[in-house]
């Protein structure tokens, strides 16, 4: 019984020491290396795999991925293909090749100057109301909180703070409710309100602070020369008193002018200082804003004076650690080419944000700024002639680094499809 005892823990040992030892093995390294699914763009670099020695070959199932050589291989045309390793004729592992129609876009980097228009009218606060029965927001009463979206008031649709005022006057002096359509994050419901005459200012009022739109600066990232469609900032914007993102009717893009910088430094982020008129140099609409930045059209095309001619994109999974480029402004309206460093990247299947970590490595760029500032995001990235995402935010305990969004998301939220199927087959 000892024996067989002995036995069993001896085979056991040896098996796991044989699991353990072998990944060490070069050709089961190799093996293991070799990926599941590549996806790759017509017309870019080859597509290289993993050899496996002489006695293995690798062969693709259809024509538009042809040889090269050995392991190397080249993208005729989009479409969906299979490379397959093969010993003595046997398959041994097959590898999904997607090959997408090349996608390029215009990179930006010119400072924007961005007027969001709300949904209905945005709650940002309440206020007391001193009636005759003392002194309460009738807002907040009616269970409205901040962050609450207004969309209508006893059936009409509200766009603006100007078409609340006449709901509540008219309802003061009939002594009715008002009924109340709100959104509160995805949820929407009605409530009533009963308006108060204020005895300070004799006038109705239901005891909410409201706002209808939402102005600041950012950073063009890209636009697709022949939709027009363009990304910018490459994070949602939110209302600066609730802290959530502002859900948009419509909104506005313009030029905007850099007038000076306010250095970061650690515990402190750093800011550009700019000027824009809304009513002025219009240069797009704006239909989106998502956690990926705003999205929107250009009425006519915009350049930079630096890369003014169509680049390809990079998937997530095609970026590299190393040197990077940023396109910004510092002053004025000048676009200029900074280095920078990509410190870290995450191939990621699914969209998500912060998908990159950046570290400023230009001199010039500390000197003048002292890294990522506010107002920098969306400052499109370039690597090896492709533009691959855009900065987003700022370490606030380390100015000289910060994140960075992969673009692929940023062309999905735009509209453009990069996964579109192959014309073939359509």
């Amino acid at each position: 019984m000892k024996h067989t005892n002995k036995l069993r823990i001896g085979v056991g040992i040896l098996l796991l020491v044989t699991l353990v030892a072998l990944p060490f093995f070069n050709p089961l390294q190799k093996y293991l290396s070799i990926p599941n699914e590549i996806v790759t763009f017509n017309n870019q670099t080859p597509i290289e795999v993993p050899a496996l020695g002489d006695n293995v070959n690798i062969d693709t199932t259809e024509e538009n991925v042809q040889a090269i050589d050995s392991s190397e291989f080249y993208a005729k045309e989009p479409g969906k293909s299979q490379l397959v390793y093969e010993m003595a004729g046997l398959p041994i592992k097959k590898v999904n090749v997607s090959v997408l129609e090349d996608i390029k876009v215009i990179p930006g980097g010119q400072s924007i100057g961005v007027q969001l228009h709300t949904l209905g009218v945005l709650v940002v606060g309440h206020h007391l109301v001193k009636g005759e029965e003392g002194s309460m927001s009738p807002g907040e009463k009616a269970n409205i909180k901040v962050g609450d979206v207004i969309l209508k008031i006893n059936g009409k649709p509200i766009k603006e703070m100007s078409d609340v005022k006449p709901f509540v006057e008219e309802a003061g002096k009939k002594n009715k409710k008002l009924n109340v359509t709100i959104k509160r994050d995805k949820e929407t419901f009605n409530t009533t309100l009963q308006p108060v005459m204020d005895q300070k200012g004799h006038e109705y009022r239901i005891g909410l602070y409201i706002r209808d739109s939402a102005a600041g600066i950012g950073t063009m990232t890209f636009y697709d020369p022949k939709s027009k469609k363009y990304g910018a900032l490459g994070h949602v914007i939110s209302d600066m008193d609730t802290q959530k993102p502002i859900q948009i009717h419509n909104g506005t893009i313009v030029r905007s002018n850099v007038t000076s910088i306010d250095k970061g430094g650690n515990g402190t982020p750093g800011e550009k200082q700019a000027e824009f008129s809304i009513g002025e140099n219009k240069i797009g609409s704006i239909n989106k804003n998502s956690p990926f930045g705003i999205f929107g059209k250009l009425n006519k095309p915009i350049k930079n004076n630096i890369m003014d001619k169509a680049m390809p994109i990079a998937l997530s999974h095609q970026v590299k650690e190393g040197p990077a480029k940023i396109l910004t402004v510092l002053d004025g309206e000048k676009v200029e080419e900074f280095d920078i460093e990509i410190v870290s990247s995450v191939p990621q299947k699914y969209p998500a944000t912060k998908g990159m970590i950046i570290q400023v490595t230009d001199p010039e760029l500390l000197k003048r700024t002292g890294g990522i500032v506010q107002g920098m995001s969306g400052s499109p990235i370039i690597q090896d002639g492709k533009v691959i995402g855009a900065v987003t935010h700022v370490f606030v305990n380390d100015p000289t680094s910060g994140y960075g969004v992969h673009i692929e998301w940023m062309l999905q939220e735009a509209g453009i499809n990069i996964y579109k199927p192959n014309k073939k087959a359509s």
